[in-house]
């Protein structure tokens, strides 16, 4: 038997529940299904709100050849055959063949590679789906030629119009006469899936209904909070570790250490750990966070950030968690500077546009006798032959004298290395 999500996976873009942004009255999405002209684009969002079912109305809905690819299973071989199909499956006057590629993220750069052609050309028009931040996972070139709709996670009213029509439509759950006394475990266990909202349901029902005999089988199912939650008998966070949740926690998380909120940053730290992330991927973020945000404004963060990194990556989890908060509640509590994060950002721009600056001629090296006799390394200055291990001298080529790309900021640590730079350089350094 289907499970209960296919049996009512909706055929028409009327059936269709929720992402009313996109194929509600006059959306855009409605629009060019009742047009039937359809262009490239890219449905993102997270799992089970709809992306293959809006992609498979379209398929029922328009009158051309239909292809469909899992970037899972293919490889750049199935893409070049599937693009050949299409091209010789077009008639005349006839829009083009869609290509409905799932998981789109998966594929490789030259697989993405190897749609460009296609798409540019109006050989295939293209619909992918990903629960993937399209900017991060798919290649510019490509990402230009689509547009992108983001799906959201459904509301409240949209999952509750679908259990309703779900009791309504399904043949078998209209022979068990179901009944809610409460939808409130169904809801907050779903997290805005459809399709984990139905598979939640059939769960229950089906283990309902095991223990129903042949007497009380005419007698109303009634459905309570606590008939889900032992069915369930887990709490399924609304985590998905490989999807875009991943990325709206983790930001969640490195901006209350940045905006220094221990409380928040560990509750983000408690749901990644409980989500099933990887804890050498939060550690990682963690030496990261100490050298960007917090800086030379306490160096000792990232002596304790990587001290928890090689702590996780020798004991794991569970007890990993533990100087995993460590970690992040030190760094939430620490002073704050990204003046580092600055300097080289500056520097890199610099670079950028002033191009391969030359050397000054004293601070080269002078292996060779005929490097020597051009003038390499001539009245270099050696530092710890001066008092105070310091001589002043020239160290940026000549075109940037004058540059500044450090500027320390307002803490106790980097007060001080100012204060010793403009004994140091008095003037040069301002």
């Amino acid at each position: 038997m289907r499970p209960l999500a296919e049996r009512l996976r909706p055929q028409t873009i009327d059936d269709y529940i929720g992402q009313r942004h996109l194929v509600g009255e006059g959306a855009v999405i409605r629009r060019m299904i009742e047009q039937k002209r359809i262009s490239s684009f890219i449905l993102w969002g997270p799992p089970g709100v709809g992306k293959t079912t809006l992609a498979n109305i379209i398929a029922n809905t328009l009158d051309v050849p239909f292809f469909t690819l899992s970037a899972v299973t293919s490889g750049v071989k199935d893409v070049r055959e599937t693009i050949e199909k299409a091209k010789n499956s077009r008639f005349f006057g006839q829009n083009s063949p869609i290509l409905f590629i799932d998981e789109i993220h998966r594929f490789s750069k030259s697989q993405q590679d190897s749609l460009l052609g296609a798409v540019e050309q109006g050989v295939i028009t293209l619909i992918g789906a990903t629960t993937e931040n399209p900017s991060f996972e798919i290649i510019r070139p490509l990402l230009s030629r689509c547009q992108v709709y983001v799906l959201k996670s459904l509301e409240k009213e949209d999952l509750l119009t679908l259990l309703q029509s779900a009791l309504q439509k399904d043949l078998i759950l209209k022979e068990k006469k179901i009944e809610f006394q409460s939808t409130t475990a169904l809801l907050r266990y779903a997290g805005g899936d459809a399709r984990k909202l139905l598979n939640i349901l059939e769960l229950v029902v089906e283990s309902s209904s095991a223990k129903q005999t042949s007497d009380n089988v005419d007698t109303p199912l009634t459905i309570t909070d606590q008939m889900v939650t032992e069915a369930l008998q887990q709490n399924p966070l609304a985590y998905d570790k490989d999807g875009e949740m991943h990325y709206d926690i983790i930001s969640a998380f490195i901006k209350s250490i940045r905006g220094s909120d221990p409380d928040a940053a560990v509750y983000y730290l408690a749901r990644m750990i409980e989500g099933g992330e990887d804890p050498l991927f939060i550690a990682r973020r963690l030496v990261i966070s100490a050298s960007e945000d917090i800086g030379l404004a306490n160096p000792n963060a990232l002596l304790l950030a990587n001290a928890a990194f090689d702590a996780v990556n020798k004991i794991g989890l569970p007890e990993g968690r533990i100087p995993l908060a460590e970690a992040t509640i030190y760094l939430a509590t620490s002073a704050k500077s990204n003046s580092a994060y600055q300097a080289i950002n500056s520097a890199l721009q610099y670079v950028g546009e002033s191009g391969n600056l030359p050397v000054p001629l004293h601070l080269r090296n002078a292996p060779t006798k005929l490097m020597a006799e051009l003038g390499y390394a001539k009245d270099y200055k050696y530092a710890h032959d001066y008092e105070g291990n310091f001589v002043r001298q020239q160290f940026l080529p000549d075109e940037a004298q004058g540059q500044r790309f450090w500027y320390a900021q307002d803490n106790p640590q980097e007060t001080k290395l100012q204060e010793r730079q403009h004994r140091l350089w008095k003037e040069e350094k301002p």
